[in-house]
């Protein structure tokens, strides 16, 4: 039997080829997706007994090369009685789930069913391209919980339904030019109602009451104001021993020095006494250092997801799971867990959000979910925070030119 929520069937009946599902993280846009190609294909949603689609297409399913390797989306076919294996499969359809990196293969498949998860649609590079031809040539719908923040990410997706022939048809339509920057910059666009409602007809919302409700906590730590103001002035790398040259070095330095505090050590190690099993994010790698050589205890299990290794959630009672935002920001559910830290903050709003979202989960079993923000009160840390709270991404070279002075 298929069990979907009533906000996934309301969304599968609204959905048509070229439509981007838009839920928040946690929705469960994978299950409504598959049950979308499981309709269109002949099958039908009966409570009580399974009824099998007819001679359906082959299914190709793009997604983060995490999701692809912990065969989340294998846990959600299994529902339709498909498999990427055709040995336990009910059907002899091909059914390949892959990553981004690899879409370029999949640029010549024709007559297919295509699912693309998340958007990865940036600029006009080989992804916009294979995409594009795939689109051409196949069905296809694409889920995200952020299909865009510009008019710009949505152009390859208007193009691929054919609201226009290229880039530069919309940009001669849409897109005004600053005259006073020495590269090409978009000072605004026109003609946006338009726009709006061309994205109005391609994304299919998938709004749902969570039954979750997120307690999230500002826990204020210090910083060596001293040092953070010499290296602010004299525009020094206290770690290098040489001068700092850009906008870039002067954020990263100026973080080190307050995200190495030995307050947010204090601070982690008297939140996971209190929480067992807990999650914490990071951003840089004298972070990990940090966070891997504190004395959580003996009972206590560490585990890594970042760039360097690609550890599973520990099966112990006491475990620290130590998550690079980079990494492991998305693509990967726990439900073990309440309790998220970010030990330091994220430049992007995106980014915070979909981390949030690891543990909010339509089968959590936790009502209540707990999240720790370790900030202090530096000019650096402010500023990012006061991005992530107007859903932005935080610009180091605005922050230099404004406020580090």
């Amino acid at each position: 039997m298929i069990k979907l929520y009533d906000h996934q069937l309301e969304a599968v009946n609204k959905l048509k080829n070229g439509a981007v599902l838009c839920g928040g993280v946690g929705s469960g846009k994978s299950l409504t997706a598959l049950a979308y190609y499981y309709l269109q294909e002949g099958g039908k949603i009966n409570k009580k007994t399974y009824i099998p689609m007819k001679k359906p297409k082959d299914l190709y399913i793009i997604t983060t090369a995490l999701k692809r390797d912990t065969l989340e989306w294998e846990g959600e076919l299994v529902n339709f009685l498909m498999s990427t294996n055709k040995e336990v499969s009910y059907y002899d359809n091909n059914i390949i789930v892959d990553s981004w990196n690899k879409i370029k293969d999949y640029s010549k498949v024709y007559g297919a069913f295509f699912i693309f998860d998340e958007q990865r649609l940036v600029g006009n590079g080989p992804w916009v391209k294979a995409f594009l031809k795939i689109a051409k040539r196949n069905k296809w719908i694409l889920l995200s919980a952020t299909p865009g923040d510009t008019w710009n990410d949505y152009i390859p997706l208007f193009i691929a339904n054919g609201f226009y022939k290229s880039r530069s048809e919309f940009t001669s339509k849409h897109a005004v030019y600053s005259r006073y920057t020495k590269y090409p910059k978009v000072e605004r666009y026109i003609d946006t109602e338009i726009l709006f409602s061309y994205r109005n007809k391609l994304l299919v919302d998938m709004d749902f009451d969570r039954n979750t409700i997120s307690h999230h906590e500002n826990m204020l730590v210090d910083y060596d104001m001293k040092l953070y103001k010499e290296t602010n002035k004299n525009r020094w790398n206290i770690f290098k021993k040489e001068p700092i040259k850009t906008a870039g070095e002067l954020c990263y330095t100026l973080r080190k020095i307050v995200n190495s505090d030995e307050s947010r050590e204090l601070a982690i190690l008297g939140l996971v006494e209190d929480h067992p099993k807990t999650i914490i994010f990071y951003n840089f790698d004298y972070e990990l250092n940090i966070l891997k050589n504190l004395g959580y205890g003996e009972d206590v299990t560490i585990a890594e997801w970042n760039g360097h290794k690609h550890e599973p959630l520990p099966k112990t009672d006491k475990w620290v799971y130590l998550v690079q935002y980079t990494s492991g920001s998305e693509g990967w559910n726990c439900t073990e867990t309440d309790t998220i830290i970010f030990y330091s903050q994220n430049y992007s709003y995106k980014v915070m959000v979909q981390a949030a979202g690891r543990i909010d989960r339509l089968n959590t079993p936790f009502k209540d979910l707990y999240y720790y923000h370790l900030k202090s009160r530096a000019g650096i840390d402010l500023a990012i925070a006061k991005a992530i709270k107007n859903k932005k991404t935080f610009s180091e070279s605005r922050y230099v030119n404004r406020y580090a002075k």
